[in-house]
């Protein structure tokens, strides 16, 4: 939302809305998903969420999945006038909240800190389930994305701590272990090949991929290279 100047010299102050962005980009393509990371739930009402993404789920013909996260920065709370002490649990229930309406024309709930009956959402996503990934670097984060959503995208954390945590939980069947590799030049076959290939071994079901380019031409080949890799990759 807003970031203080002070704290953007450490985590950037340059954020696209994610809304604005993915509707702009819906419109000019046909295959590329559209993923949120993270969209931070004490934010926005479950309803709101749902009504947004929904729209855009249908629009862009089923191609969302919603990201979230629990939130850590206390200034942006604040300046929301949202409550920061707490979150976590409300997080929960809204992600209860949010299976409940997401494609659901006429969503009916009843949870602590959230309850909506008797309403008509219309559009609604088409997916029949919209993956939701919970972002976090805790084992709560995991154990929520576990008990709550299809994935678990963490951030900031050592391969082994990261097999660590993994080991020690039941990872339901189809469950999306997001895991970031990078910055990585694809042009480097062998060398990116060796970067994923131990990203996976820390658990990865999906990599996600920072690549290193000089332009946007640069970019784009870059791209064609991951592609041609991970088709080699199988």
């Amino acid at each position: 939302m807003a970031v203080p100047a002070e704290i953007a010299a450490q985590r950037g102050g340059t954020y696209w809305d994610p809304l604005s962005t993915f509707g702009f980009l819906a419109g000019r393509t046909r295959n590329i998903r559209f993923l949120t990371q993270v969209l931070v739930l004490g934010y926005h009402h479950p309803l709101a969420i749902a009504k947004r993404y929904g729209t855009l789920d249908a629009v862009s013909g089923g191609r969302v999945t919603l990201g979230v996260g629990v939130g850590s920065l206390r200034e942006e709370f604040e300046l929301l006038g949202v409550e920061f002490d707490g979150r976590g649990d409300r997080a929960d229930d809204a992600l209860r909240a949010l299976r409940a309406s997401l494609s659901a024309s006429e969503p009916e709930y009843e949870g602590t800190y959230y309850r909506f009956g008797g309403l008509i959402v219309e559009p609604c996503a088409v997916q029949e389930r919209l993956p939701i990934w919970v972002g976090g670097r805790t084992q709560r984060s995991l154990r929520r994305a576990i008990d709550l959503g299809d994935g678990w995208v963490p951030f900031g954390l050592s391969r082994s701590r990261l097999r660590e945590m993994l080991g020690s939980v039941e990872v339901p069947d189809r469950f999306e272990i997001v895991l970031g590799a990078g910055p990585l030049d694809p042009e480097d076959a062998d060398g990116t090949a060796a970067e994923l290939e131990k990203t996976r071994a820390a658990g990865a079901t999906i990599v996600g991929v920072t690549i290193r380019a000089s332009s946007a031409d640069h970019y784009v080949s870059q791209l064609r290279c991951l592609a041609q890799l991970a088709g080699r990759e199988g």
